[in-house]
């Protein structure tokens, strides 16, 4: 089969035939349709310090995906052959102890879809049953490829009551987009979202956005003036990763205000940890989806009527894989997906 691989531990991808996976009694094969870039795949295909550290090579890439199940082993139940599935890419022990609790999300022996073990750029793709999610109700195949990103934005939006409260999103990147059109569907009084690339401000404010603010131009306390905000914003949600990000989050918040915190930061930095004190303010961390507590959620949005199509800006044949990526690469666009089948 056909599969997009880091063959080799240098900057760039390969198109290759490898084998197809291999599977066993409690596992599923699923041709894949379609899928989407994530900031992973560009971190591993530029080859930066993070990919060294967590990647090694031959790997097939990939972990934001929809396909159709080919084939399932004598153990699996509930799934069956032609079903549209999309994947949860965390792959977890199943024996320590937030597992057994049912935290899967917080297990400490996490595998990565195509990280740790060969992903879902491929023609097929093969995970253990209990990773995989069938869609029952009809929907959209790209809207389907980014099930997972989707699940950090609602994980990280939805870890508050939003009901009447004002939000600030810093990144609008677009999973920050994501974020933005759950909190107003969810409820919120005012969404800010803050970035310095204007199409990507553009995106936000089709997903909803109350207020889409350049922060090259204007600071945070001028978006409050507009909304008539007097003691600050009630959530934060942090999916840049920058530390000025954060510390101009903090100190736009109200007292007692909560925080969850996506973005990665690339390196440690400071910030005044005597305002978070005084202002009693939570910050809690955010990483992937809660399974599937978190998967559930995003269809129920879906069926109420949530329209994520703002945020996928461009499509393309997998062959053009090149194209494609350096288009996801650049600040300006949303989603990107690959297509690899009907």
């Amino acid at each position: 089969m056909k599969a997009l691989v880091k063959q080799h531990a240098e900057p760039g991808l390969w198109l290759m035939d490898v084998p197809e996976p291999d599977t066993g009694p409690g596992d599923v094969l699923i041709k894949v349709l379609r899928t989407g870039i994530c900031g992973t795949d560009l971190h591993i295909r530029s080859w930066d310090g993070w990919a060294r550290q967590a990647v090694s090579t031959p790997r097939v890439l990939g972990h934001e995906f929809v396909g159709e199940v080919a084939a399932v082993g004598a153990d699996v139940q509930d799934i069956a052959v032609g079903d549209i599935v999309s994947g949860e890419g965390h792959l977890v022990c199943g024996k320590c102890r937030n597992c057994l609790a049912g935290r899967r999300h917080l297990c400490r022996s996490t595998i990565g879809l195509g990280v740790g073990r060969d992903g879902a750029f491929a023609e097929y793709v093969a995970l253990p049953a209990a990773n995989v999610w069938v869609h029952r109700t009809k929907v959209d195949l790209d809207i389907a490829a980014i099930f997972d990103p989707f699940g950090n934005a609602v994980h990280t939006a939805l870890s508050f009551p939003l009901v009447g409260e004002d939000v600030l999103i810093t990144g609008a990147g677009p999973i920050g987009i994501m974020a933005a059109a759950v909190a107003r569907h969810a409820g919120a009084r005012n969404v800010v979202i803050t970035d310095v690339s204007e199409p990507r401000l553009d995106l936000a404010r089709k997903a909803g956005a109350t207020l889409a603010l350049n922060v090259s131009e204007h600071d945070i306390a001028e978006a409050q003036r507009r909304l008539e905000l007097r003691e600050g914003f009630d959530i934060g949600l942090e999916m840049s990763g920058r530390p000025e990000a954060m510390r101009d989050m903090v100190d736009n918040m109200t007292h007692g205000g909560r925080i969850a915190m996506l973005g990665l930061p690339a390196q440690e930095f400071a910030i005044d940890w005597s305002k978070i004190v005084t202002s009693m303010i939570t910050v809690k961390g955010i990483y992937g989806r809660e399974m599937f507590e978190t998967w559930y959620a995003m269809t129920v949005l879906l069926e109420g009527g949530l329209d994520l199509s703002p945020v996928i800006t461009g499509s393309y044949d997998y062959q053009d894989f090149d194209a494609a990526f350096d288009e996801a690469a650049n600040a300006r666009s949303g989603k990107i997906i690959l297509n690899w089948g009907a």
